[in-house]
């Protein structure tokens, strides 16, 4: 069956109502309803939801199955879970602060029914339920919305579909509506609504709609199954209330935000930690020891999950080599690379994140979690260790060049989406990316099929096989001959261009003109920023700066020849304070073929805005000849060394004294910046708990409020039920209260008791009344404190006969606050017994 997980908030009882009146008592489904309630008060949900449903309501209890057309209300202070058709309860860490029991019950949802699970958000406030309509969504449900402008407090409606991961968004009364419609229209994995969605003419019927999703997302699915294709594309037109797939394709072709919905529901993304724990046992205790045994020790070990979808199964692959690596202990240990690709980018984010519910705890043991996760209060974390390992990117197999040189390649459920040509496309890549004896792992439901010639089995139960020596796919052009699409590609890539012949000839000539004028004729010269490096070159530069050996560096400190450098240092400090430029003349530069004079002209500048704060310096030879150092003296060159020795001397020493000044003050800023960090995130911690404290409180006192005002507004309509029975049976009565003053009255008793509304709360002592009774209130004090029952019968002024009986009040829970008069007219009956009297008996 499939179950409705209901969440709501702030606000949420309105809704709730108006979602289960229009909800039919026969719909198959059960009702999950989760809202934000004060944890230390007992919920009227339960009993509230009841009058709006003929569906049975129950409060939630422990191991609680759950069975279809009933509605099961979370209790205060739990979180509820599903887990095998049966309610699980828990109790949360935390009393107050933020406590997110939607996101619990839908994540649990769509990890228990996948595709069964129906998640709805309604009002309230924060952003409780995104989370776990991401998690429903990614598993195939259906994911519903509450309209803002219905809802009284709309942050939860608006953070989900800010989000993208509402399906139908809704005012609550249509709601059940397009449930029912999309559960009667959607089909069910295996079902075929009287087609057959595996022949050829299915993909036909297919085919413009998958040109449409081609061109705006590049990625060909013509090659998927037709199967899963015709099941998501049907979901699609379920929620859309659209019948025939042309009237859904051009729906397509105008909608770019559905192309890209669509193209997400067409990714599968079902995965866990450790999938077949069979086959990851057998991995860490034989295949990965020999392998990593084996591995030279210079080398890298280089692995490639394909469709890694959200990283489970690529931290899997590196948690299973950190064990494996403790149980080989080898001399050295081998580095790891993981290249882990999958076709969604959102999967991609989700993974490189490396943040996981709490529910990995049925996958993942406890001494894994614990040596390779940070538990968190609402998720568990990688640890860098892990991480680092492992690189994350978008990737299509079927387009995209494949990783190489790799030692493992797992690609777990992921052919069983493909086609047999696909697949007998895709095994021979993976031959062609494998180091020899290579590892290939593949799902439980996949095999290699007829390639038996490029990989031998390990264990063909555990779907693991090994590099096979093969020369037949062993070619350079193997990338275009294994995808018609890459092939296509590259011969897209080399066709000519379409664009004038004329005008591009003459861009041409001008570009090149342009290129020798600059070359030849302009001077030498070059931008640098505020720390010297080289940002743009114009011209020959390699006569007075090259490269200094070593790391590259592009600092023109460091790449000015000699007898250039002193003169830059002191020409580009004295350029920052003045807007002239300064102007270097005959400066001596050792060249590779003796000294040159070069003037140098350095010019700050501030406009455009693309260089404010660069400076430009630019180089010319001049006239004076170019003296050659072979033919000096000895005793001058040495003198020139030496005096060179010493100005560069001076010019380090000025370097590293203002570095060190430098460093000294940027020091003392970080230690500044911080200590002030530090008292920043203190505070803002602070604060951000104060405020998730306000807000869980500000939610649970909206619910009791509207809890408390639905029973206020029971309470007065029990009243007035109250004031006409007393009204109707035309009976005098006076209630007191335990000090004996007006508590509510009938009005008839206004006839006998001067009584009026104002006189409530007013002694009885001080009322006068045409009874001629005056131990009235002594009678009734007697009442009162012995609960004795008085009656009598009493004369009025106007000469008519009343019954005047006093009672004890006493209220449900057995105690005695006051006491009731009532005052029957028995004038009549008092007549007829004296004429009966005074008939003579015969």
């Amino acid at each position: 069956m499939y179950i409705v997980g209901i969440g709501a908030s702030a606000g949420g009882l309105a809704s709730f109502e108006a979602f289960f009146d229009n909800t039919p008592r026969d719909t198959g489904m059960a009702f999950l309803v989760v809202q934000h309630v004060d944890p230390t008060q007992e919920s009227l949900l339960p009993e509230l939801l009841q009058r709006h449903t003929e569906m049975p309501v129950h409060e939630a209890h422990q191991d609680m199955p759950i069975h279809a057309d009933s509605v099961y209300v979370i209790p205060p202070n739990r979180e509820l879970r599903v887990f095998n058709q049966t309610l699980k309860l828990k109790e949360p860490e935390e009393i107050r602060g933020l406590r997110l029991p939607i996101n619990v019950l839908f994540s649990s949802l769509a990890s228990a029914h996948n595709e069964r699970a129906i998640a709805v958000v309604l009002s309230g406030m924060g952003s409780d339920g995104t989370l776990g309509l991401q998690a429903i969504k990614a598993t195939g449900g259906l994911t519903v919305v509450q309209t803002p402008d219905s809802a009284q407090f709309d942050a939860m409606p608006k953070s989900a579909i800010k989000a993208d991961c509402a399906d139908i968004v809704a005012p609550p009364d249509e709601m059940p509506a397009r449930i029912l419609e999309y559960v009667r229209r959607v089909l069910e994995p295996g079902e075929s609504p009287g087609r057959d969605h595996q022949s050829p003419e299915s993909m036909t019927r297919l085919a413009p709609l998958l040109s449409v999703l081609q061109q705006h997302t590049r990625h060909d699915f013509s090659h998927y199954k037709p199967s899963s294709l015709n099941r998501r594309i049907e979901r699609r037109m379920a929620i859309h209330r659209i019948s025939d797939l042309s009237d859904y394709t051009h729906f397509l072709a105008d909608n770019k935000q559905e192309v890209q919905m669509l193209f997400r529901e067409l990714l599968i993304g079902v995965t866990e930690f450790f999938r077949d724990p069979d086959t990851w046992d057998y991995l860490i205790k034989d295949v990965l020891p020999d392998l990593i045994a084996n591995q030279p020790p210079e080398q890298t070990l280089r692995a490639w999950v394909v469709g890694c979808s959200t990283g489970e199964e690529a931290y899997s692959l590196a948690m299973a080599f950190t064990e494996a690596l403790g149980r080989a202990k080898p001399a050295r240990k081998p580095n790891l690379q993981i290249f882990a690709s999958d076709i969604s980018p959102d999967a991609i984010t989700v993974a490189r994140r490396g943040q996981y519910p709490h529910s990995i705890e049925k996958s993942v043991s406890k001494s894994r979690l614990a040596r390779f996760f940070i538990k968190n209060d609402d998720h568990y974390q990688i640890r860098p260790s892990i991480r680092e390992k492992v690189l994350f990117t978008p990737h299509d197999v079927i387009l995209d060049p494949p990783f190489t040189r790799l030692d493992i390649i797992t690609c777990r459920n992921l052919l069983i989406y493909f086609d047999a040509t696909l697949q007998r496309q895709i095994l021979p890549l993976f031959h062609y990316s494998l180091r020899p004896n290579g590892l290939l792992m593949l799902g439980t439901s996949e095999t290699i099929g007829r390639t038996t010639h490029l990989f031998e089995p390990i264990k063909p139960r555990m779907r693991l096989y090994r590099y096979k020596p093969c020369s037949s796919v062993c070619h350079a052009d193997i990338l275009l001959k294994a995808f018609p699409p890459m092939s296509n590609l590259h011969k897209t890539r080399h066709m000519p261009s379409n664009a004038n012949p004329s005008q591009e000839t003459a861009n041409t000539l001008q570009s090149a003109a342009d290129h020798v004028l600059l070359q030849s004729y302009a001077p030498a010269a070059v931008v640098v920023n505020d720390d010297a490096d080289i940002v743009y070159i114009s011209g020959r530069t390699g006569k007075y700066l090259e490269p200094a050996a070593g790391k590259a560096n592009w600092n023109i400190h460091a790449m000015a020849r000699d007898g250039l450098r002193e003169a830059l240092y002191t020409a580009l400090q004295q350029t920052s304070d003045q807007s002239e430029p300064l102007e270097l003349t005959a400066v001596p530069v050792k060249t590779d073929a003796g000294t040159q004079a070069v003037d140098v002209t350095i010019q700050a500048l501030s406009e455009p805005d693309v260089l404010k704060d660069m400076t430009m310096v630019v180089f010319r030879d001049t006239n004076t000849p170019t003296v050659s150092s072979r033919r000096k003296p000895a005793g001058g060159a040495e003198s020139d060394r030496a005096a060179e020795s010493l100005r560069y001397q001076k010019v380090i020493e000025s370097l590293q004294q203002q570095a060190k000044s430098t460093r000294e003050e940027l020091q003392a800023s970080n230690e500044q910046l911080q200590s002030a960090n530090e008292e920043l995130q203190s505070a803002n911690e602070e604060l951000t708990t104060s405020k998730e404290e306000m807000q869980s409180m500000n939610e649970e006192l909206q619910t009791v409020n509207t809890e408390l005002q639905t029973k206020l507004d029971d309470l007065a309509l029990a009243q007035s039920d109250m004031q006409n029975v007393l009204n109707s049976i035309e009976i005098a009565v006076l209630f007191l209260d335990k000090d004996l003053n007006v508590r509510r009255y009938a009005e008839q008793a206004t006839e006998i008791i001067n009584l009026r509304k104002s006189d409530i709360g007013r002694p009885l002592s001080d009322l006068t009344s045409s009874l001629r009774y005056p131990e009235l209130e002594e009678d009734a004090r007697k009442t009162l404190d012995s609960l004795t029952i008085i009656e009598k019968e009493i004369t009025t002024n106007d000469d008519r006969w009343y019954s005047v009986k006093i009672r004890p009040y006493r209220r449900q829970d057995d105690v005695i606050d006051g006491v009731v008069i009532t005052l029957v007219d028995i004038t009549e009956t008092k007549k007829l017994e004296s004429s009966l009297r005074e008939t003579p008996q015969t």
